[in-house]
């Protein structure tokens, strides 16, 4: 299987570059420079500075990190970053790998500050302008910046860090110890807003639907005159994937959808009815259930169900695809955070394998397709929403592959058990988190109905029985 080429990203864009130093919120600044309105892609900091220019950013976040920056091997700063006329700020262990490589001094603290802590703002400069003389902020961190490098102006302090944020406007480089990326900063929105509109000069006129016709364009311009298939789940993911080929490619796409007999209750009719019916997107169904029935027989561990009902769905899929001629690409509906978690960042080590990155085999010779590779799972459900995907499949519930027979605990899923656990979760559903009552006649229908909605909901039904 042929991965699609990352040198199609589209450089007119602009664009914010987070470098990742190992901090727990490094992909939560990202997210917040896209609610912004400026797209953002997380990279490791080793990437060099090469691709740096590559990508031409109007601007270079470094993110915080759990190291010291004078731990031996602690991850350090390129200094011909700072040389590359790109504004810089540094977040946490940022801002000091800025001091430390610019003469600032800094020092270990025994204690460190953590949780929130009351910022005084001297000076605002540009980075705290619009922003109070005390607020509340985030801080994680042990070493401190006890004074700035030569040229820059300290901003603000904390009870704990007398240099709590620096600027130098002439240079182009900022420093803050807090973390504005996270909802404990109340002004942090703010402080990202005055980075990348009055220093880097954004125009802020991204959004996820803005991907769109650029996506589509992409996709014709890698298809071609070929043809792809796309193996459709009834997940938001594969449902956006699908729907953008769609619109690209028309009837050059084909479906396939596989009910391996363990999804909810009228979900596989759904995604029929919303594919074939409504879109018109040319789709093959396949009821596969008794297959994969088969091939659980006797099998009550949940892992070694995963590991059947996945390699049967590469059978099922795999002979699908040899029914179609002429097919070259394959569409997946990979997210961001698969790539950032399976290591698709240049040089980035891999966290895991990820089921949309690396889950079918590689003599499949199909050419990927990744329309949503650059978005995050809330920045999908837009995406669909503005295609006109039907809102209960944009907000379905996240299901697992291996859907109903893992939640059959201890025991073989049958088509029985499948049945009676498919009504219990759709009462469940339809119930929510209220409350239910019944009235219990003496009959077997009416204390069958008790028994399946008590296994629903528990204590939260009431049985009446009048006598």
């Amino acid at each position: 299987m042929r991965a699609r080429p990352d040198s199609d990203r589209d450089t007119a864009t602009e664009e914010v570059v987070v470098l990742d130093f190992g901090g727990q919120y490094s992909q939560l600044i990202a997210r917040r420079v896209r609610e912004c309105g400026v797209f953002s892609e997380l990279l490791p900091h080793h990437v060099g500075l090469e691709e740096v220019r590559r990508r031409r950013p109007k601007g270079v976040i470094l993110s915080g990190g759990p190291a010291s920056v004078y731990e031996e091997g602690a991850p350090a700063l390129e200094r011909e970053l700072l040389e590359l006329g790109i504004p810089v700020l540094g977040i946490c262990y940022g801002m000091q790998l800025l001091a430390l490589a610019l003469g600032g001094r800094i020092e270990g603290a025994e204690i460190g500050e953590f949780g929130r802590s009351m910022l005084t703002v001297g000076e605002p400069g540009r980075l705290l302008a619009g922003t109070p003389a005390e607020q509340t902020c985030w801080m994680s961190h042990r070493d401190t910046v006890f004074a700035p490098p030569p040229g820059f102006r300290a901003l603000a302090a904390s009870t704990a860090s007398p240099v709590a944020a620096f600027e130098s406007v002439q240079r182009g480089v900022y420093g803050i110890q807090f973390h504005p990326e996270v909802v404990h900063t109340p002004y942090g929105q703010q402080v990202l807003t005055n980075f990348l509109t009055d220093v880097c000069g954004c125009e802020r006129s991204w959004s996820p639907t803005s991907v769109i016709e650029e996506q589509i364009e992409r996709i014709r311009a890698q298809v071609g005159d070929g043809r792809a298939i796309c193996g459709l789940s009834g997940g938001v993911d594969s449902s956006v994937a699908a729907l953008l080929v769609h619109r690209a490619i028309g009837e050059k796409l084909t479906c396939v959808f596989v009910d391996h007999g363990f999804m909810r209750k009228n979900e596989g009719a759904q995604v029929i009815a919303a594919f074939r019916d409504h879109f018109r997107v040319p789709l093959v169904a396949v009821d596969a259930s008794e297959r994969f029935l088969a091939r659980l027989a006797g099998v009550t561990d949940p892992e070694e169900k995963r590991k059947r009902i996945g390699a049967e769905f590469i059978r099922v899929f795999e002979e699908e695809a040899a029914r179609l001629d002429d097919v070259g690409f394959l569409v997946q509906g990979t997210l961001y955070s698969d790539v950032i978690e399976s290591g698709g960042g240049t040089g980035a080590a891999t966290i895991k394998s990820h089921h949309n990155v690396g889950g079918l085999p590689e003599d499949l010779q199909f050419e990927l397709v990744e329309p949503l590779r650059s978005l995050f799972k809330d920045e999908v459900r837009k995406v669909g929403e503005e295609l006109g995907l039907p809102e209960r499949l944009v907000w379905r519930q996240p299901f697992p592959g291996p859907g109903l027979a893992i939640r059959i605990v201890g025991g073989e899923a049958t088509r029985e058990r499948l049945e009676t656990l498919r009504e219990a979760d759709a009462i469940r559903a339809l119930v929510g988190n209220g409350r239910a009552i019944c009235g219990l006649s003496g009959g077997v229908d009416s204390s069958v109905a008790a028994l399946l909605v008590h296994r629903a909901i528990g204590e939260r039904l009431t049985c009446v029985f009048v006598d």
